[in-house]
């Protein structure tokens, strides 16, 4: 091997061990930094949503300073009426978990009555304590409490969502100023925010009629708190592949407790129904191809921006890895990992 080639190879690794290096200062970075750009991506998305609705009422000559305040007034409403549904129902399902806990001792009472025939020792309170339904209902608390902590800087949310509104217009120009090559950006920002836009309002249709049939089956077996489990499908429905299966893990536990094994299969049931049905008809249907992702790249991208950002950062997982996927594509050296996160 010549010099020439020994030295072209010592810099290829180089280069890769930077690379390298800046992106885990980059990523150990936005960790620290979450408290700060989860707020920030969320003012973004729910930009990016509002914006077609601002260019729809432009159209109808509504002035923008009073579409913005209305479509801002409407988020607020609808965020506040759930929050206050979900505070009041995770209060009282606190006050009322004591109750599930005796009444779990008792129905484990002829487990363990079956189980000493065998001369198999266990006591029913042992079982409790590694099945106790403080834990099980933990699950649906954690997810809504990670939300709810976001929500505590919902007045800089919106303030940010405010400005971004007013000046999304602006924004083609100055990118046309700023870049050698605008034409390139603004085909990739379009592309960028019709997939964005595509997604969202398909995904938002099919979690309210998730959440809704959710709640209205829930309601006719007789289910406590069947709003708030509607409430839960209707949010983690934004995660791919396995938010509807966590939604239904609390929810079932209680009909257990309830009403009895019987009718906990027949919601396990349900909830499998509903899911496999606005999972792989409805969605589908919709969004034809899909948002050009694998479905491990869906998967692993859950995993990893739940690491980065917790729970707003899995419900923001398939937007975020489709914005590195678009801007990868218009890279030469980016590229090959482009298509390996397509699903073509």
């Amino acid at each position: 091997m010549s010099s020439a080639d020994s030295k072209e190879k010592y810099q290829g690794i180089v280069k890769i061990l930077l690379v390298t290096a800046a992106l885990f200062i980059v990523l150990a970075g936005l960790k620290i930094a979450a408290d700060i750009v989860v707020p920030f991506l969320l003012s973004v998305f729910i930009a990016i949503i509002c914006n077609p609705l601002i260019v729809k009422a432009s159209k109808y000559k509504i002035p923008k300073p009073i579409a913005i305040i209305g479509i801002i007034a409407l988020i607020l409403i609808l965020v506040l009426s759930l929050g206050s549904l979900v505070g009041q129902s995770a209060r009282e399902l606190t006050l009322s978990i004591p109750e599930y806990r005796a009444q779990l001792k008792e129905q484990f009472i002829w487990l363990t009555d079956w189980l000493s025939k065998y001369n198999i020792k266990v006591s029913s309170d042992t079982l409790v304590e590694y099945l106790d339904p403080n834990a099980a209902m933990g699950i649906a608390t954690s997810m809504l409490s990670g939300l709810g902590g976001v929500m505590t800087n919902l007045l800089l949310i919106i303030i940010t969502v405010i400005f971004m509104l007013f000046e999304a217009p602006s924004l083609p120009s100055k990118i046309e100023r700023a870049l050698d090559n605008p034409d390139m950006k603004l085909d990739q920002i379009d592309r960028f925010l019709k997939s964005i836009n595509d997604y969202l309002a398909i995904k938002t249709l099919v979690s309210i009629a998730t959440g809704i049939s959710v709640s209205g089956m829930l309601w006719l077996f007789g289910l406590e708190f069947y709003l708030l489990w509607g409430v839960l499908a209707f949010l983690l429905n934004y995660i791919p592949n396995i938010g509807s299966m966590i939604s239904a893990i609390p929810a079932v536990m209680l009909a257990v407790l309830q009403l009895g094994i019987g009718p906990a299969g027949a919601i396990a049931l349900g909830y499998v129904t509903i899911n496999m049905v606005m999972g792989n008809l409805v969605e589908p249907k919709y969004l034809g191809k899909g948002v050009g992702l694998s479905t491990l790249v869906v998967f692993l991208s859950l995993i990893f921006w739940g690491w980065l950002f917790g729970t707003v950062g899995m419900l923001l997982s398939v937007p975020l890895t489709m914005i590195i996927k678009i801007a990868l594509e218009e890279s030469n050296e980016g590229r090959w990992f482009s298509v390996l996160l397509s699903n073509e």
